[in-house]
């Protein structure tokens, strides 16, 4: 996996947010050993056109650090999305309702009964957008000064 292109795309998303929004934690540059330590417990799965990534969405099934287990529903086997990225020349065309789908899929290969995220409370944060994926609020909270919105999907096998 091409780690330098995740980082640039992590890095072109954060400065479209930065530049729409203002700065917040959605301003964190990536770093390549940052990418790597995720990899170690995350599943990145990726986007490409023909030149480069384009989008991408990490799944993993330990649970995040800013991820309080008390608001979300019971789940004997959850998947966390995290890491959803996708390049601003991209937004709005469905590729991120895509990663979604693809983290699904991955989710329920390994039969897991729920997809948990968070999304930042704040206008840079994506809750309206998982909202239209079909994904429920759950609650907010903040971790270490950052307010989040948490969201779930179940997950049914077909």
């Amino acid at each position: 996996m091409a780690i330098a292109e995740l980082v640039s795309l992590r890095a072109e998303v954060a400065q479209s947010l930065s530049t729409r929004h203002g700065p917040g934690p959605w301003s964190r540059q990536s770093t390549e050993a940052g990418v790597r330590f995720e990899l170690r417990s995350t599943s990145l799965l990726v986007l490409r056109d023909a030149t480069r990534i384009v989008a991408c969405v990490g799944v993993t099934r330990r649970k995040p650090w800013a991820i309080d287990p008390r608001y979300f529903s019971p789940s004997r086997t959850p998947v966390y999305v995290v890491a959803l990225a996708v390049a601003p020349a991209w937004q709005g065309r469905g590729v991120g309702r895509r990663c979604l789908a693809a983290a699904e899929d991955w989710a329920l290969q390994r039969q897991s009964d729920m997809m948990r995220l968070d999304a930042y409370d704040a206008p840079a944060g994506a809750g309206p957008f998982y909202q239209r994926c079909g994904y429920r609020e759950v609650g907010r909270a903040t971790y270490r000064k950052c307010p989040l919105v948490y969201f779930e999907r179940a997950l049914i096998a077909s």
